[in-house]
């Protein structure tokens, strides 16, 4: 006891924080509360991915027929449709049947050439609109029996069903094929049996973690400003520098991990270029969703330099005032930028309605955070005051240029 009331005491005699004390306790909870967001922005980001790459339907199939698109990757599709068609049709006894007996020792050697020619013919037929709409049907149903079986269960294979291309290939090279190509020989496998179980925890776990881990960082990046109390606007900053650098570690990250899986599934140098295109154009969205987050840290970072207290960004301030002043003219000049914006769609968030209303929603109340800034510091700056100096300015400008 005697230990306790000699702690009491001293705590007592120290008496309570000081004035210096406790903005600095506060200021490192602030800053503690941006790193906890940037670490979730961080998951949150490639978790937002994987969940559209995954569990969207018409992403899946977006990201197919660009994949197709490509030639690297067209050509290897090309090889596994010609693969397939002469490991389940004997084209040289089909050659020979064809050709006069005299001339059937020469179908060994016409065979080898048909290969050839069936190859270029795959690549051409791969680029014709009605084989990449078989194409694109074959991934949204592969894709439709995936989100099937995480969802209702199951134990079958998910694999991509090219059979329809390779008979339709048989035919231009004038090959017989019909019922010699089996069901389920000319797939893709997309997600074997035994990785199902593994597969569907994952996707489930996804589904959550993509909404909670961007309401916890937005969440922690909210409460950080709202505690912020006087030097609001420097953490309004650095939540959007915080944004830049999470941005660009996405796109590092990304960078590294195409090295490492590249190398990795890449098991000689002539796929190597199709398996780079692949990671390429598969976490396309990825980048996109990285380079969202620069652009919103730009845009946060303005905002708060836009407001601060002197220099370039007093005069700036003050030059906007009159349009910020009357409320009409504002919300005009906002919706203007808007328009803009949704129609350039610099990144994924304007082209979802969620994210859309979210964006609009911010831009409000940053808009009337600047309003109320502006109207408190230049109370005498008004719509006409401001027109009158711009007209003044235009005349002074242009009459000295006469």
């Amino acid at each position: 006891m005697s230990g306790r009331n000699r702690r009491r005491r001293l705590e007592a005699s120290a008496g309570p924080p000081s004035p210096t004390t406790a903005p600095h306790q506060r200021r490192g909870i602030v800053v503690t509360l941006i790193v906890f967001g940037a670490l979730l922005a961080f998951l949150a980001t490639f978790a937002i991915w994987a969940n559209r790459q995954l569990l969207e339907n018409d992403t899946w199939t977006d990201t197919s027929t660009k994949l197709l698109e490509d030639p690297e990757i067209r050509s290897q599709v090309a090889s596994t449709m010609v693969d397939t068609l002469y490991a389940n049709v004997d084209v040289q006894a089909e050659l020979q049947q064809a050709l006069p007996p005299r001339l059937q020792p020469l179908a060994g050697p016409a065979s080898a050439g048909l290969r050839e020619l069936t190859l270029r013919l795959a690549n051409q037929a791969l680029e014709r609109p009605r084989v990449q709409q078989l194409w694109e049907d074959a991934n949204r149903q592969a894709h439709q029996t995936l989100i099937d079986v995480v969802e209702h269960g199951g134990d079958q294979d998910v694999n991509l069903d090219i059979g329809t291309l390779v008979t339709q290939l048989g035919q231009q090279a004038g090959v017989d094929v019909a019922g010699k190509v089996p069901p389920g020989v000319a797939n893709i496998e997309i997600l074997p049996n035994d990785k199902l179980s593994s597969a569907q925890t994952a996707i489930k776990l996804l589904r959550s973690l993509a909404i909670v881990l961007l309401v916890l960082a937005l969440g922690f990046f909210a409460l950080a400003i709202y505690l912020a109390g006087n030097w609001r606007r420097e953490a309004l900053r650095d939540v959007g520098f915080t944004f830049i650098v999470v941005g660009a570690l996405v796109l590092v990250v990304r960078s590294l991990a195409g090295d490492a899986v590249v190398n990795s599934l890449a098991s000689t140098e002539a796929i190597k270029p199709a398996v780079t295109n692949t990671w390429s154009i598969g976490t396309s969205l990825l980048a996109a969703q990285g380079g969202g987050l620069i652009f919103y840290g730009l845009f946060i970072v303005i905002g708060a330099w836009l407001s601060g207290p002197a220099g370039i960004a007093r005069s700036a301030r003050r030059g906007i005032t009159p349009i910020l002043e009357r409320r009409v003219i504002a919300y005009s000049a906002l919706g203007l930028l808007l328009i803009l914006l949704f129609i350039w769609s610099p990144t994924p968030g304007f082209q979802r309605v969620p994210t859309a209303l979210l964006l609009i929603a911010l831009t409000i109340v940053g808009l009337e955070f600047l309003r109320h800034k502006a109207i408190a510091d230049f109370p005498n700056e008004t719509w006409e005051t401001g027109t009158q100096r711009w007209s003044t300015a235009v005349r002074s400008r242009f009459g000295g240029d006469g």
